[in-house]
């Protein structure tokens, strides 16, 4: 009696590499439930606000969105890598405060300065990543005791050095004309004058996606915060990639005390405090969770716009800016839940 074939059990393709419709393509970014949101968010002001659509206005919505945009980049790469640093406030006014004191105290050329503050602000994020690594505690316990550190020692050391809670103006000094023009100066485009940090926030991202999308270190980046045991398991250098996403973000704090010092010659000793929960919630308005393993530049550049939208949309409205954090809490709560919802509406589709 002969024997039945046995049929192979049907292959199915793996939904990795299956074609997929750009509708789904879409569905599935981090940053559509903000791109929603922005686009509302538009049309609110420019409805409620004669002066929002003005060239003028809208050059200065987005120099508010590129100060706390060029963090964002940072911190979001750092929340896809599944961390956070509550130092980045702080960072921003320290990497400031060593700039201005070795150029005035030592009478060193400012851009002296602005590089000895480079090496000093990455220093530290080297440390708080090297903390976490060595340590096992979350980063959250790891840089709030940095943030707290951080504060105390700005307003110790510029008190001590200066006698006072401010630095002395570096406005006179030698290089300081060029440091300008390279943190703080205006581009004219279009006949309208836009602050240089927009085009240095637009590059950052631009370079943020390039790494996440098309290097291998944005895919350890990606299994770094998705499931960094089982990235490690396979050959995923997990310590390395936590500790250059903390130096990330010290390289973008850094940037942003250098824009501080040269826009305004003279620093604040206690600047910077709770701005790090700005740079947290543009990122998670832009898609990123913070479980990790999920997100994208692009996304927190769009809820950077968006915070600059409403910071100065509730100004040209006239409205009373105490509204401000309220409007900023619903942008972040209707964009999470919108982003919620896609996903999970994706994932089902599958």
């Amino acid at each position: 009696m002969g024997q039945a074939a046995v049929q192979p059990p049907p292959v199915r393709a793996d939904e990795r590499v299956a074609r997929q419709s750009p509708l789904r393509r879409l569905l599935g970014r981090p940053e559509l439930g903000a791109l929603i949101g922005a686009v509302a968010v538009f049309v609110f002001f420019s409805v409620v606000a004669d002066a929002f659509l003005q060239a003028s206005s809208f050059s200065t919505v987005l120099y508010a969105g590129s100060t706390f945009g060029i963090m964002a980049v940072g911190v979001s790469l750092l929340m896809i890598g599944g961390e956070f640093d509550l130092s980045a406030g702080v960072m921003v006014t320290t990497s400031a405060l060593i700039a201005a004191l070795f150029s005035y105290q030592l009478t060193l050329n400012v851009w002296a300065g602005v590089v000895i503050s480079l090496v000093l602000t990455l220093a530290l994020g080297f440390l708080n990543g090297l903390l976490y690594v060595r340590t096992g505690l979350p980063s959250f316990i790891i840089t709030l005791a940095t943030f707290f550190m951080l504060a105390g020692a700005n307003l110790g050391v510029t008190k001590a050095v200066t006698g006072n809670v401010a630095t002395d103006s570096v406005r006179d000094m030698d290089g300081f004309a060029t440091a300008r023009s390279v943190f703080a100066s205006d581009v004219v485009i279009g006949g309208v004058n836009v602050n240089i940090t927009v085009l240095w926030w637009l590059l950052l991202v631009a370079v943020a996606t390039w790494i996440l999308l098309r290097t291998r270190a944005g895919n350890w980046i990606f299994a770094s915060g998705g499931a960094a045991a089982s990235a490690r398991a396979v050959g995923v250098p997990v310590t390395r990639t936590k500790i250059g996403l903390f130096m990330g973000v010290a390289f973008c704090a850094w940037f942003s005390g250098m824009h501080l010092l040269f826009a305004f010659a003279t620093v604040q000793s206690g600047e910077g405090v709770g701005n790090e929960f700005f740079y947290i919630i543009c990122a998670v308005i832009g898609g990123c969770l913070l479980t990790g393993g999920y997100g994208s530049a692009i996304g927190a550049a769009i809820g950077a716009f968006i915070f600059g939208m409403v910071n100065k949309g509730i100004v040209y409205a006239e409205w009373n800016p105490d509204w401000f954090k309220f409007f900023l809490g619903a942008m972040l709560l209707i964009a999470t839940v919108v982003n919620l919802i896609v996903r999970r509406r994706v994932e089902q589709s599958r």
